[in-house]
């Protein structure tokens, strides 16, 4: 066989190595990125789980308290605080803003609001989307800016409240560079050709990164989590360089194994410095909790090249596998359930019976 389709190539490993069981994490577990809601789940995304049995797998994991990320605003916020009521104890909302009405003349008092109301309903945090730099323009054609001086009151609400504003800025650096024979996510980009970046006046990644700079600068009484290890996990140095300067920025690990995985050394030395400052994330939803496993293995065992992915699916981000990095259990500790019980304002004391 000379010539043989990409998409057909799907190779076994020969290499035998160490397997670790591991069924439920060393310490209790706060997971600070989950979705319960639409984003992910679809406009039926109630009739897609139980939330008992959801519940209880999150026990089985030693997960006891999550971040829905789903809060939205408006009628929809109350629905799903209605939805996950049963839950109150263990789970905290973090809503959305709006910014859809951004050159309204109420908008600063509106968002305010919204803000103040939603947290005298529980809510204990703010999520903000890529969509708002990438996708969203202002009535004046441009793409909003993160650190748009209209946007202000949101950050300066969440320090007023003493919440934190966890934030996607963007995504891999190989979704905004062309999909051809260097891309390392191709086979992933050309599976989902609406995931790549590059239209006409959209903010390449470099530009988006100056852009969160600028947010997290202008705001230094506001805790904010850059989600995916700060935008920009193929690039330690430059996620440390932040963490550095803004003493006011923390980072989660959702959906980024496979690329800190694939550097261990760096990765190890990275987490043990800045355990304090990094948040235990996954972007899982109640239907692939399974894969939590996937991160404590990571996080907590010294195996070498296992599949990042869940069992039996095909890579999905790059054709490559990963290495644990065998954290000490003070990180551990900071990472699963110390810092984000400073940013929940949760006691700590329950997490570490």
């Amino acid at each position: 066989m000379k010539d043989l389709m990409l998409s057909e190539y799907q190779p076994i490993s020969q290499c035998v190595t160490n397997e670790t069981p591991i069924y439920k994490a060393k310490y209790k577990v706060i997971d600070i990125h989950q979705h319960l809601g639409k984003l992910v789940l679809g406009n039926d995304y109630k009739q897609t789980y139980n939330l008992s049995n959801y519940r209880k797998e999150l026990e089985s994991l030693n997960i006891h308290h999550v971040v829905n990320l789903d809060g939205v605003w408006g009628d929809e916020m109350i629905e799903m605080i209605q939805h996950t009521r049963c839950m109150d104890d263990i789970l905290s909302l973090f809503v959305w803003i709006d910014v859809s009405r951004i050159d309204e003349e109420d908008f600063q008092t509106t968002i305010k609001t919204h803000l103040h109301d939603a947290y005298s309903k529980g809510a204990r945090g703010i999520k903000m989307w890529k969509v708002i730099s990438l996708n969203q323009k202002d009535q004046s054609g441009n793409y909003i800016r993160t650190d748009d001086p209209r946007l202000d009151v949101v950050y300066d609400t969440a320090a007023e409240l003493n919440i934190p504003v966890l934030i996607h800025i963007a995504d891999p650096v190989a979704f905004f560079l062309p999909i051809d024979q260097t891309n390392e996510r191709f086979e992933e980009l050309i599976e989902n050709p609406d995931w790549a970046f590059g239209k006409e006046g959209q903010m390449t990644f470099n530009e988006l990164m100056d852009m969160q700079d600028s947010m997290i600068e202008k705001h230094p009484q506001t805790k904010f989590i850059v989600a995916h290890f700060g935008s920009y996990a193929e690039n330690l140095k430059h996620v440390s360089e932040r963490l550095d300067r803004y003493p006011n920025m923390y980072i989660d690990i959702a959906a980024r194994i496979a690329e800190l995985g694939r550097v261990p050394y760096s990765s190890r030395a990275f987490f043990i410095n800045y355990s304090n400052r990094i948040l235990y994330g996954t972007d899982c939803t109640p239907l692939n909790l399974q894969l939590q496993k996937k991160y404590f293995r990571f996080l907590e065992t010294w195996d070498e090249y296992f599949e990042y992915q869940e069992e039996g699916e095909q890579a999905g981000q790059g054709r490559w596998r990963i290495y644990g990095i065998g954290l000490p259990d003070e990180a551990l500790k900071d990472i699963y359930y110390r810092n984000a019980c400073q940013l929940l304002n949760l006691d700590i004391k329950q997490f570490e019976e």
